[in-house]
């Protein structure tokens, strides 16, 4: 049987728990908080909703990435949910999570994030539909080329990146209550929504809509996807330093500074801006610097919206080929995908493979019809991913450095957060859920085959080897 490449030439262990954290922030923090939380103000109508919202999206999160964090104490191999999954259940699932990764959710949202990241170039230089596309392939391939140099040069422009969008997001904040505070006077936002109108006048106003579960479970679920990709750091767990230890941290510190500064950004909005404007707009981080800022405040935000893309894009290219190069060493991808360059330290293969998939789904436009009808589904992960905790912890073999707070309440509460998600989605998208289902369902087939096909190399190892120890023994025998 060949020898699998990164045996030869392991990853090396340089991710700190600085660059850890810069992965978290930076691949949650992407486009959609400067971009649309209209759909959480539309549903609430209330400034005190729209932030209550926000903060339960964080705390589900941080439940989520404690789930992680336990998991990831305990299996410290790389590859994350793919492992979990492999660990608690069955390696059949683990393949599912990696196959629907790569063709669609993780390739696909490395396609989005780039195609926003380019139209937002276009704010600056007219670009039409090819240029587009094509500014979004040369993202991808910069990034990528980065991150096939090195561990060290991926993460060190992570954690540039992640620290100049964070300081951005503090200085909009500041501005909202300072040089906003006259704005806000003028066109009432967070602070004179409350007091424009008699309290119970207010009340009967908002009440039907506020009360509502349906309008708060719609709003959480978007704010939900805005943190998405708060897992992908396990993915790196081979490269990391105590990774035990590291990415548990990573997790928290990441998830908590995330949720803070959510919460904070919509705060500043809704204090410059009237509620209904925020819920009308599509752009409302450069609505809220128009505002503050004049007429060129809109391609500042535009700028910070570059700047915030190609941080997540970074972190989203850097994670995604750990997962296809364990896969490979499992026997369930191509021996060459695991392959790891010997004077750089990367899969360098797997990192030119996602690559190329995901500037073809850029360029034919498919990412659109793939990755809305599928990314739904990894909630159906993530909920077998919290309730594994249950399995995990009355196996005598089970021992996690970290064991997350409130269980089993915390992990049954994720489960139940996770199937609301998906259930959602199926009653109010039917037909595309399924069709969804189904692409992640196709690649049981395609499992069976690559078990079948590792079954078939490993009898013909230990038949090759018993033949060799046969022939060693006879040919012993006839010296004697």
């Amino acid at each position: 049987m060949n020898t699998p490449a990164e045996s030869v030439f392991p990853l090396r262990r340089s991710l700190g728990l600085g660059h850890a954290t810069a992965v978290v922030v930076g691949i949650i923090i992407g486009a959609s908080i400067f971009v649309q939380p209209s759909v959480i103000t539309g549903q609430m109508r209330t400034p005190g909703g729209v932030l209550a919202v926000w903060a339960t999206a964080g705390l589900l999160t941080m439940i989520g990435a404690l789930v992680i964090a336990e998991l990831s104490s305990a299996f410290t191999r790389g590859a994350g949910v793919y492992t979990y999954l492999t660990e608690a259940y069955s390696p059949a699932l683990g393949f599912l999570w990696g196959w629907a990764m790569f063709w669609t959710m993780h390739s696909g949202i490395v396609a989005a994030i780039a195609v926003i990241c380019a139209r937002y170039v276009g704010t600056f230089v007219p670009l039409g539909d090819a240029g587009t596309r094509a500014v979004a392939v040369a993202a991808i391939v910069v990034l990528s080329t980065v991150n096939y140099r090195g561990l060290r040069q991926g993460s060190a422009v992570q954690t540039a990146l992640t620290i100049m969008k964070v300081l951005a997001i503090v200085l909009i904040v500041a501005l909202a209550f300072t040089i906003g505070n006259a704005v806000a006077g003028a066109a009432p936002g967070l602070a004179a929504t409350s007091a424009a109108a008699p309290a119970s006048s207010t009340a009967a106003a908002v009440a039907p809509v506020a009360s509502d579960t349906r309008a708060f479970v719609v709003a959480l679920i978007a704010g939900l996807f805005a943190f998405g990709g708060w897992h992908m750091v396990s993915y790196t767990a081979d490269e990391t330093i105590n990774p035990a230890r590291t990415i548990p941290r990573a997790l928290a510190i990441g998830t908590l500074t995330v949720t803070a500064l959510y919460v904070a950004l919509n705060a500043a909005y809704l204090h410059v801006l009237p509620l209904e404007k925020v819920s009308a707009s599509t752009r409302v981080a450069a609505d809220f610097a128009d505002a503050v800022l004049g007429g060129r405040g809109g391609e500042l935000m535009s700028a910070l919206v570059i700047l915030s893309t190609l941080g997540a894009l970074n972190g989203v290219i850097l994670t995604g080929p750990r997962v296809y190069r364990t896969m490979s060493a499992d026997g369930l991808l191509f021996n060459w995908v695991g392959a790891v360059h010997p004077a750089f330290g990367t899969p360098h293969r797997a990192i030119v493979l996602q690559g190329v998939w995901s500037s073809l789904l850029v360029l034919t436009g498919s990412y659109r019809v793939l990755f809305t009808r599928v990314v739904y589904t990894e909630w159906i992960f993530f909920a077998l991913i919290a309730a594994s905790l249950v399995l995990l912890r009355r196996r005598t073999d089970y021992a996690p450095a970290f064991r997350m707070w409130g269980y089993p309440m915390l992990p049954a509460l994720f489960v139940v957060a996770s199937v609301g998600i998906v259930v959602n989605q199926v009653v109010n998208e039917p037909v595309e859920s399924m069709t969804g289902l189904l692409l992640v369902a196709s690649g049981l087939p395609v499992y069976f085959l690559w078990a079948r096909k590792r079954t078939s190399i490993s009898h013909s190892s230990r038949n090759q080897s018993s033949s060799n120890q046969s022939s060693t023994s006879n040919t012993r025998s006839a010296g004697t």
